[in-house]
């Protein structure tokens, strides 16, 4: 359950592996409400960072070097560009800054900074509580949202069709080769981004009010990677590092679970250089995070399990979470609007970055039942 929620568990290990969201950025009142209601609680997750130059760790904070880019943005608010070009003009920045910069936008917003919308970038990047403390969910978001389920919840339900008119929507599908059909009065669309613009779900009559803010909106891609090893071999060296970067690397940033020890890594690729790991067998994905992860530390150790998901490549989702192009101001609150107070939208009209994927799903579920999206 959970849609682009995906916990797994490495056999013998009791801490969790997230394939899709893991990290509670900031101190969000509503997700601490619910983890409070579930008896649970949020562990904060360690920040320490090195990244790889000239075949050595150095230190770094990758978010304050990328920040450094900030300083003088007043010619965005008469006119909007894409990341790339205001990061092109700039003047006086170090190429490790400018590397940087490029990793947060590719990394953190999933997004390709020759689309993704300059101003927004620096919106949430100057004023976002997202970019503070960094917490995760204490068992997993697959702890969490077992815990929030109840009533009716209805898995393996592929939603085909919703047809609407004020006071009513009548909701078609399949589940499991069976046609389903379900009325009522309202609904709550929280399709991810991707499955909105494919075209998978079909709305009668279609969104017409909604193409000028599905426009401006793109979804971002990401493969995530979890490396089991027989050793937490990283910590020979580096026993209180948390995250590593090779901004080079196909895989440019893995992390640990830390402040709980484990003998696994997770790697992540986002943006264009997730675009280039899609359609590849899982052979060679895994071949890919391999050699990055040698860039880090010079060799790999011993690896026990894998596990890795493409989320542009789920049909499900067709991308990992949601970001701003050229000249979008505005489209997720025009997204988020309800229409006839029948269709109320979330999910990927409201602002939830820096991870791959939201606690809420969407009304289309996937053919896996631990991976629900209704």
């Amino acid at each position: 359950m959970g849609g682009r929620c995906w916990t797994r568990h490495f056999p013998g290990l009791s801490v969790p592996a997230e394939l899709g969201a893991e990290f509670i950025h900031g101190r969000p009142p509503v997700t601490f409400a619910l983890l409070r209601r579930a008896g649970s609680a949020a562990l904060e997750s360690a920040r320490t960072q090195r990244f790889v130059t000239q075949g050595r760790l150095r230190a770094i904070d990758a978010f304050a070097e990328a920040q450094k880019t900030m300083r003088n943005t007043a010619a965005l608010k008469a006119k909007d560009s894409s990341f790339a070009t205001f990061l092109a003009r700039k003047r006086g920045l170090s190429r490790r800054t400018r590397t940087f910069a490029r990793m947060m936008v590719e990394g953190f917003d999933a997004a390709d900074p020759s689309r993704a919308s300059a101003r927004a970038i620096v919106e949430e990047w100057c004023a976002s509580p997202q970019l503070g403390a960094q917490f995760r969910p204490l068992g997993g978001y697959g702890a969490l949202l077992d815990s929030l389920a109840c009533g009716d919840v209805r898995l393996q339900s592929v939603v085909r069709e919703i047809h609407w008119e004020r006071g009513s929507v009548d909701v078609r599908g399949e589940c499991l080769g069976a046609q389903f059909r379900y009325r009522a009065r309202q609904a709550v669309v929280t399709l991810p981004l991707g499955v909105l613009q494919s075209g998978a779900v079909r709305f009668v009559p279609a969104l017409t009010e909604k193409q000028p803010a599905l426009g401006k909106l793109a979804s971002g891609p990401v493969v995530k990677i979890a490396l089991r090893f027989r050793a937490a071999f990283w910590e020979e060296e580096h026993p209180e590092v948390a995250f590593f970067h090779s901004p080079a690397a196909a895989f440019p940033t893995f992390w640990t679970p830390l402040p709980t020890r484990a003998p696994f890594l997770i790697g992540w690729a986002g943006g264009p250089k997730a675009v280039r790991l899609a359609g590849l067998k899982r052979a060679e994905v895994v071949r890919r995070a391999l050699h990055s992860l040698k860039s880090i530390f010079g060799r790999q150790g011993e690896l026990v399990a894998i596990y890795a998901h493409d989320w542009q490549g789920d049909p499900y989702a067709r991308g990992a979470y949601s970001y701003v192009t050229v000249g979008g101001e505005g489209a997720r609150q025009a997204l988020q609007a309800p229409l006839a107070d029948t269709l109320y939208f979330a999910g990927e009209a409201t602002d939830t970055q820096g991870e791959a994927g939201t606690v809420a799903g969407g009304l289309q579920s996937g053919l896996r039942a631990a991976r629900q999206l209704i």
